[in-house]
This record gives C-alpha cells, sequence and structure tokens, in this order.
C-alpha cells in the first residue's frame, strides 16, 4: 500500500503593523522594527498552488487623445465636508475615514447619509460593530429617524455585495467599519491585515464597477495612523483624517489623500447635543475664549487650504530646577519649536536653555505650516518677560536658521482676515502687501532680532534689561 503524503497548507507570518509577508515567525518585524507583531494566517485560496485560473478576458485600449470631462459630483449636503472631498462624492469613488474612537466619525457619516436621503438618493449604512437598533437609537437622538436610510449589521463582504447589487445603485455607502469585514476568499480572522486588505479590495471593485461612493470607517493605532495595512491607503481615492479631542468640542476633518480635490483642505465642526454642527467662521470660535491682557499669547494669520484662519498659540516659559529643561507641545511641530528657541538664544541673546518651556495651539488645532514661527517667538517673548502682546495684532512668517524673516504665501488672505475680525495691526515679512486702505497698519518684519525690538519699543521699560534680568535668576 502506497501512503500518500499529505498536502502541506500553505502558511505565512504577516506583520500586523506594516502588512510585510514573511515565510517563518520571527520576533521582530525586519520591515518596520516592531516586536511581537508577526501572526500566523492562511494563504489566499485565490494566490494558492494548482488552483486554475481561467484565461483573461479582452478589453479595449483607448488613444490618450480625447475629451477629458471632470468628475460627476454629488454634493453631500454638508458644506464642511464637502469643502475636504472637492466639492462633494465622485462615481465610484472610494473614501477611507480615519479617527480615533468616540471622535464623531459614525456621527458624521450618518448626517451625511440622511442628508443624501432628504435629496431622494438612496444611502446604505451597515455596521459591523453596532446592531441595527443602536444605529436607531443615534439617529433618533440626531433627529435623523424619518430619514430613508437603509440600515444593515452584516460582516460578511459578498452578502453585503450580493445584496446591494439588488435594486437601484446606491449613490453612498457607508461601511463601518473595514476592520470588522471578512471575506470567504482569505482564511483569516476578520481584523487581520490579509482580511482588510482582501476586504477592502472587494468593496473598491463594486465600487468601481457599479459607480456607487463606498465611505470605509477605519480605526487608528495609537500613534494616530490608520490601523491595517498601508496597501490600503493606496488602493482609495481619499484618506480623510476626523481629529480632535473629547475633552473639546471642536472637531476637524482633514484630506490626508485626494484623487479629485486638495490635499490641504479642512472642515471644522462643532459637537453638540444633537450631532455635529458646521463652522463657517472658525477664526471666530478659536478666538472666542481668549484673553488679549495674557502674557505669552499671540494670535497667528493662517492658511489652511484655500481659508484663511486666525488661532491663538500660547506659551508658558518658567524657570527649572532640572538639569534638562523641559520642552512639552501640543499642536505644533516639536522640532520647528526648538530651532525657534535655539535661533532666539543664537541671534537675539534671548537664553532659554534654564528655563521650561510649554506650549499650545488653542482650539484642539494642529498648525503644520512654518509660517506659525514668528508668531510662536513672540508668544515665548512674551511669556519670558511675562509682558502681554498688543491685543490687536497678528503674526505670521518664517524663521530661517539666521535669524532672518522669509515670506509666506497667502500673505494678502492672512490680512483679509484679520481686518475682518478687527484687528488694526500685523507682523509680517517685507513682502506682504500693502494694506493701507483697509486701515491696517502692517509692520515689516526683516529678522527676528528686529521683533524683540519692536516688542521692546512698545513697553514702558527696556525688554532687553528685562530679559538680561530674568534669564539672570
Amino acid at each position: 500500500m502506497v501512503i500518500l503524503p499529505m498536502s502541506r497548507r500553505n502558511l505565512s507570518f504577516i506583520c500586523q503593523n506594516c502588512g510585510a509577508d514573511f515565510s517563518r515567525w520571527q520576533g521582530k518585524c525586519e520591515a518596520c522594527g516592531e516586536w511581537n507583531t508577526l501572526s500566523e494566517e492562511g494563504a489566499d485560496r485565490a494566490s494558492s498552488p494548482g488552483r486554475r485560473v481561467r484565461g483573461g478576458r479582452l478589453f479595449a485600449l483607448e488613444p490618450l487623445t480625447g475629451e477629458a470631462h471632470e468628475a460627476p459630483r454629488l454634493p453631500s449636503g454638508i458644506a464642511e465636508f464637502d469643502r475636504v472631498t472637492g466639492g462633494g462624492f465622485v462615481r465610484g469613488s472610494v473614501l477611507l475615514v480615519g479617527g480615533d474612537p468616540g471622535i464623531g466619525k459614525s456621527t458624521l457619516l450618518i448626517q451625511a447619509a440622511a442628508s443624501l436621503a432628504r435629496a431622494g438618493h438612496r444611502a446604505v449604512y451597515i455596521s459591523g460593530e453596532e446592531a441595527v437598533a443602536q444605529v436607531r437609537l443615534r439617529a433618533e437622538r440626531l433627529g435623523l429617524r424619518e430619514t430613508a436610510v437603509e440600515l444593515a449589521a452584516e460582516t460578511s463582504v459578498e452578502d453585503i455585495i450580493a445584496t446591494l447589487s439588488e435594486g437601484m445603485t446606491p449613490r453612498l455607502i457607508v461601511i463601518d467599519s473595514i476592520q470588522t469585514m471578512w471575506t470567504e476568499l482569505i482564511e483569516s480572522a476578520p481584523g487581520t491585515v490579509t482580511q482588510v486588505r482582501g476586504s477592502a479590495q472587494a468593496l473598491i471593485r463594486y465600487a468601481k464597477r457599479s459607480g456607487a461612493t463606498i465611505i470605509l470607517v477605519g480605526h487608528v493605532t495609537k500613534e494616530g495612523q490608520i490601523a491595517g495595512p498601508r496597501v490600503v491607503e493606496h488602493m482609495v481615492d481619499a484618506v480623510l483624517s476626523f481629529e480632535g479631542e473629547g475633552s473639546r468640542q471642536f472637531r476637524i476633518i482633514r484630506a490626508v489623500k485626494n484623487r479629485f480635490g486638495p490635499t490641504d483642505e479642512i472642515g471644522v465642526f462643532e459637537m453638540t447635543g444633537s450631532g455635529l454642527r458646521e463652522v463657517t467662521n472658525p477664526s471666530d470660535l478659536f478666538l472666542s475664549a481668549r484673553d488679549p491682557a495674557s502674557p505669552g499669547t499671540a494670535v497667528f494669520a493662517g492658511i489652511e487650504g484655500t481659508r484663511p484662519l486666525l488661532v491663538e498659540m500660547q506659551a508658558l516659559v518658567a524657570p527649572t530646577s532640572l538639569g534638562t529643561p523641559r520642552r512639552t507641545v501640543v499642536g505644533w511641530d516639536p522640532s520647528r519649536l526648538s530651532m525657534v528657541l535655539a535661533v532666539l538664544e543664537a541671534h537675539c541673546d534671548v537664553r532659554l536653555s534654564s528655563h521650561d518651556v510649554y506650549f499650545n495651539v488653542a482650539g484642539g488645532l494642529r498648525i503644520q505650516e512654518p509660517a506659525a514661527d514668528l508668531a510662536a517667538a513672540a508668544a515665548l517673548v512674551s511669556s519670558l518677560t511675562n509682558v502681554p502682546l498688543p491685543p490687536d495684532s497678528v503674526y505670521f512668517g518664517e524663521v530661517s536658521l539666521s535669524g532672518a524673516i522669509r515670506p509666506v504665501a497667502h500673505a494678502a488672505s492672512r490680512l483679509k482676515e484679520a481686518t475682518k475680525l478687527g484687528f488694526s495691526r500685523a507682523m509680517a515679512p517685507e513682502s506682504a502687501p500693502d494694506a493701507a486702505g483697509s486701515g491696517l497698519k502692517i509692520t515689516n518684519v526683516t529678522s527676528l532680532a528686529a521683533l524683540v525690538t519692536e516688542i521692546e519699543g512698545s513697553q514702558h521699560e527696556g525688554l532687553n534689561s528685562r530679559i538680561r534680568r530674568v534669564t539672570a535668576r
């Protein structure tokens, strides 16, 4: 009797952090450097050796020349959401929305689905984490119980696609969340890298074939990155990040990737008892609780996408008894703060090496542009000397390593926003346009030392002597 060898099951070990594939288990992932992230998973049935593959079908090739039509868009009915997506939902597009748990992702998306349903479009909300009754309770709290949004609690991708293929094609499909979906073509548990990638690929293929817009909700890691393989972010058409803190009422949605629109736009919302409310004038909201007489605060005239935005930057400089002073930053790049501190010490004789520095952007906003350097430096000098800055002034400009103030883009829009909110002075680079007709007085700053001198001239006591006295303690 001949004993045939048993067929060996194809296994692979996949890193749950970066998606790297290995043939054997090991403690450390060689791709991302993380420990104990490799998980044993079965090989995909579609790629198993020996599986018969049908012959490919022929498709038509088109020339490069021809008419280019703008992608048709469907407005969501939420202006701040449409601003981030580039004007609305594009047919056949797939969006990935990520954010911390409880930040309001499900609330925003069910509001968008209800808005489309009111306009007569078919909208479907599929939850893999909550029962239909739980989704209904949220809709009732938001006042959306009577809208014609179709609900389902399902996690099988094959069943979802088969159900959606029946009847009229939906215009919007919300999948909450992609980490709970699974496909029977893959022998892995839901939430693993292989299942997330396979489920996303099947849903994207359905969206491109049917023309429906699909929004995938994704969990985030403790570092703020969307959980799962990074290849999913490359597969979708847009990646939106929903930011904010649970203790604050402000929520910001930002486009990280967008094939059909800008990637630097933001939408601002306020969390209320009846859901997310659009904030049409974010500058007024971010400055509503400002104390103009407090030292260590400066108003920064920034730009987020095409929208000018005024926000308060706060600094606290305090003497320390530690050998290494603390540097704590919230809402800004810590490396940028270290550079501004070094330039202040090297070129302005402002000694901060024996002081702790705490820096914060008020309102929970995260500033990314280098134009905030000048406002940050002004707030630091103000806190160090305990002298408040003029309450009617705004600041913007990039600080170079030589101490010079470099020009920044969209200066006219920044000044116009400052004038609209009642500010009368601006500390800006030399290239800032003349705004004399608007009643705004512009002080051109050429170097960081000139900023210190300007602050000194606005006080009764010499600032340099005050700085020397403070740093000598």
